[in-house]
Formats: structure tokens, sequence, C-alpha cells
């Protein structure tokens, strides 16, 4: 019982709003994005599980591209739903939302999951996080979308060819990472109640799992962006905060908590793993998709997702953190020190603009408010990289090995 009380506690959430959905009943917007939001993150707990059990009834090789694309799947929904919004309606903002969610989510992980893993391992056992060697193929990949993601600002739009780019990216990493050895699964908590079920009947509640899962976050997607938006119309708070931070949490607390779960149980190293690789998911899979959706909703593929100054400058803000976290997981590790500079310079870029408008400083030369602000945190970045990459340059270089199956180790 105590097992199956999350499984349980899961779906239940998720009634409220699939009972919103499929009844047609109007809510205020802030009731009804709680509502649709938590359906979202009930479905992404059952996700999680269901993958987890998954692995053991799938080849390898066909695990790893399910698992990595189902694991995208609340983002994906939230975020693909504003960029088919966007090539529907070119004269609203969602664009702009979709831009929005997909930084966020990718600056969460870096600078929170990340970081509170490494604080929580250190107070736990005393010493930094170390990933294993494999793990030099994901950490080497996620220096190669970063790289490319800067020609987006540069050249001020998000293409179709550039989604071509980070969808091969993608391919060539799951390419490597199923030719790895098998290695046993060990499951937890409901993955295991499950798990233990025999054969038949472990694949039907499997799928069922996955069906229902991946059914609820669909019927809200809609629901939790469009009354998440509207929601912060109501209380007079920025929409673009509300979808930047507010809509990943829904879907990124679900692997987050497990992860935590694992680093509490000895097994930092599968805990920054499981995040690492949804950071690469993201920062390849999801923004691939992007422009891709969007051509399909505005029926041709001749104009790039419309992007503004703002926006451009968020992505640069984006792919500069991942860049340094490239920098600093290049030593196959992750210390206390660095977790405190990632969490540090992500907080320092949420609240300086806040703490600038409270103190009424004046704008920067190069830039207004929140803008202004951020590129300055990012030229920061740029610098710290920079400053850690000739410090751990032997570490930098040995990523190369990442793209062969056997690597050696440095």
């Amino acid at each position: 019982m105590r097992k199956a009380l999350p499984l349980i506690l899961a779906a239940l959430i998720t009634l409220p709003g699939l009972w919103l959905k499929l009844s047609g009943a109007t809510l205020p917007p802030p009731p009804a994005a709680l509502l649709s939001g938590l359906a979202i993150l009930g479905a992404s707990f059952l996700l999680l599980w269901a993958c987890d059990v998954a692995q053991l009834d799938i080849p390898q090789t066909l695990a790893l591209a399910v698992v990595a694309l189902i694991a995208v799947l609340p983002e994906y929904a939230v975020d693909m739903y504003f960029t088919w919004q966007a090539g529907k309606h070119p004269e609203l903002n969602y664009a702009h939302y979709a831009i929005a969610n997909m930084t966020g989510a990718n600056r969460l992980l870096i600078g929170v999951a990340w970081s509170s893993l490494a604080a929580i391992h250190w107070f736990k056992v005393r010493r930094r996080i170390i990933l294993d060697v494999e793990q030099r193929t994901e950490v080497l990949f996620l220096g190669l979308a970063t790289a490319y993601a800067f020609f987006v600002p540069i050249k001020g739009s998000l293409a179709w060819y550039d989604g071509i780019v980070f969808l091969a990216i993608y391919v060539w990493y799951i390419r490597l990472a199923s030719q790895r050895p098998c290695q046993e699964c060990e499951l937890e908590g409901p993955a295991e109640l499950i798990g233990a079920l025999p054969k038949a009947r472990r694949r039907a509640l499997t799928v069922g799992l996955f069906l229902f899962a991946a059914g609820v976050i669909l019927a809200n997607a809609e629901l939790f962006s469009e009354n998440l938006v509207a929601s912060g119309k109501v209380f007079g708070i920025n929409e673009f905060l509300l979808v930047q931070w507010l809509a990943p949490i829904a879907s990124e607390a679900p692997e987050f908590i497990v992860a935590i779960m694992f680093v509490l149980r000895g097994q930092a190293s599968t805990a920054m793993g499981s995040l690492l690789s949804s950071k690469l998911n993201q920062w390849t899979l999801l923004v691939g998709m992007i422009p891709g959706v969007y051509g399909l909703a505005s029926g041709t593929f001749a104009h790039p997702l419309p992007l503004g100054t703002y926006q451009l400058h968020e992505i640069f803000l984006t792919a500069a953190q991942s860049l340094l976290a490239v920098a600093l997981l290049a030593s196959l590790s992750l210390s206390p020190g660095a977790a405190a500079l990632l969490f540090s310079m992500f907080a320092g870029q949420l609240l300086s603009p806040y703490v600038a408008h409270g103190l009424n400083l004046p704008p920067l030369p190069w830039g207004n408010g929140t803008d202004g602000l951020h590129q300055l945190f990012s030229a920061g970045y740029v610098v710290m990289f920079l400053i850690v990459a000739w410090m751990k340059r032997q570490d930098v270089w040995a990523l190369r090995h990442g793209a062969s199956v056997e690597q050696r180790i440095i």
C-alpha cells in the first residue's frame, strides 16, 4: 500500500483537470490554471513511472528513444501549444510565450535542479557528485547543442534548418547511447510495484499508464496555457514571467523529486545523469521541434518563428548558462562551489530586475530594465566560461571521447 499510494494520488489529481476539459465547464482563470496544472503534474509522475517499467519489456535502443521523447512530453505539450497558436495567430504574442516557456524550463534545470542535487549530496556525504565515464557523452552533446544555439540570436531567427540541426544532434546522441552495454534496471516505489506484476498484466498496465497520462497532458495543455496567461492579467502579474517560470515547474517537478530521492539513497550519479539527459533532450528535441510545428501551423516554412530583440537575448542568456554548465561538468563532477555559482547566477538574473526597480537604479547603457540586466548576466556567463574552460582545458578537450562508445578513462 505504501508503494501504491503515490500512484493512486497521482491518478486522482489528474481527474479534476480532465473533468474540466471533457465537461466543457468554465471556471475563472486562476482555478482553471490550478486544476489543469495539477493534472499535468499528476500525469507527469505517471509517465515517469511508466517509462521506468517500460525498460523491462522493450529493447534498449527503442527504450532510449521512446523514454527520451515521452520524458519531455509535459513540457513539449505546453510549448508546442504556444508554438502552434503562434503559427495560427501571428498577430498575437504566442511566439514570445513559446520562447519564454522553453528558456525558463532550460534555465530552471541548471540553475535550480542541478544545484540542489549537488547541495543535498554535499550535506549528506560531504562529497561532490561524480558522474560515470559514459555520461561524458551527454556533456559533449550538450556542448554541441549549446554551441549551435548561439547562432540563433546571432542571426536573429529560429528557422526550419535550425530545427534539423538540433534534431540531428539528438539522433546522433541516441545512436551512441543505444550502443552502450545494457544495465540492469532498478525500479523504486510505484515503478517497482508495477514491475513485480506478471508480464502480461505489467505490460497492459504500463501501456494504460502511457495512454492515460499522455491523454491527460494533451487534454490540459491548452487549458493550462491559456488560463495561466489569463491569470497573469487577472492578478496584474507579467504573463511572460508566469509562462517562463511557473509553467515549467508542473512538468519538471516529478523528475526533480525523483532525482532528489535518488540522491538521498546514495545514487547521486544516477540522479544527476537523469537531469543532465533531461536538459539535453530539451535543448535538442524540444527546441528542434519548435520551427517545424510553427511551419506546419502557419502553412509555410519560408518564414521562421518571429522573435523580438528581447526573445533573442533570452535565448542567448540560456545558451550562455548552458555553456558555463558544460565547462563545469567537463571534469565529470559537480562540486558545491560550482553548484553555488550556477544557483547564484540564476538567482541574480531572476531577481536583479526587481532589485534594480526597488532601488530606482538608472538603466544600463546597452538596454533598459530586465533586458539590459540579462545581457549583463549573459556576458558574465561567457566570461566565467572562458575562465573555467581554461582552468579545465584538459577535461574540456577530453570531452571528445564522448563521441565514441568505447570511452577512455581520463
